[in-house]
């Protein structure tokens, strides 16, 4: 998998989490660039956990179902993607408080990073560089989820429904070019 490939991973997956971002911007009177640092910190560390800790699992199993490893990350990519389409139809905010406590924040990372676990799950059968991996998604998410912070408290919703929606397309395309390449469909 190529860098590039994964950066435009990393994106899809950091949409839910930049889409809330903008949310608890939109709550905030004034975002200070401590609120967004946090805010930026929690999601960007989970969105790196989560896939590790997905491609520690995948990684046990991925010797018994190495014929299918495509089809099973096509299959999670175009579920995580197509959930963050129809995600992207509903007009709502998440229920957010602008409160930074670690237990208003951990469910919110931990809400908006379960997708990156089942990615993580398809990089162990597609045995991409982990490490590398993590830490494009980790610091991308960080970035977009600062800015969201940012850009809700200045411009408001105008952005999220359009920024989960363009994750979910990215997502369901890369799961294709995935499954396509390995059945020899497709040849790049």
């Amino acid at each position: 998998m190529s860098i590039f490939e994964l950066f435009l991973i990393a994106i899809g997956l950091s949409m839910d989490a930049f889409a809330v971002a903008i949310c608890s911007g939109l709550e905030m009177k004034k975002a200070t660039v401590k609120n967004a640092l946090i805010i930026g910190l929690y999601f960007g560390v989970f969105q790196a956990l989560m896939p590790l800790l997905g491609y520690l699992v995948g990684t046990q199993f991925s010797e018994m179902i190495e014929s299918i490893d495509h089809w099973i990350a096509f299959i999670l990519l175009a579920i995580i993607g197509g959930k963050m389409i129809f995600e992207s139809l509903e007009k709502d905010c998440p229920q957010t408080e602008t409160s930074l406590e670690f237990t208003k924040m951990l469910p919110l990372a931990i809400a908006t990073s379960i997708d990156a676990l089942a990615v993580g799950v398809s990089f162990a059968f597609l045995k991409v560089e982990i490490i590398s991996s993590i830490s494009i998604i980790g610091i991308t998410t960080f970035i977009l989820s600062m800015l969201g912070v940012k850009i809700g408290n200045a411009f408001g919703m105008k952005f999220k429904s359009k920024a989960e929606f363009a994750g979910g397309v990215i997502l369901v395309l890369i799961g294709l070019k995935i499954m396509l390449e390995h059945t020899g469909i497709l040849i790049l």
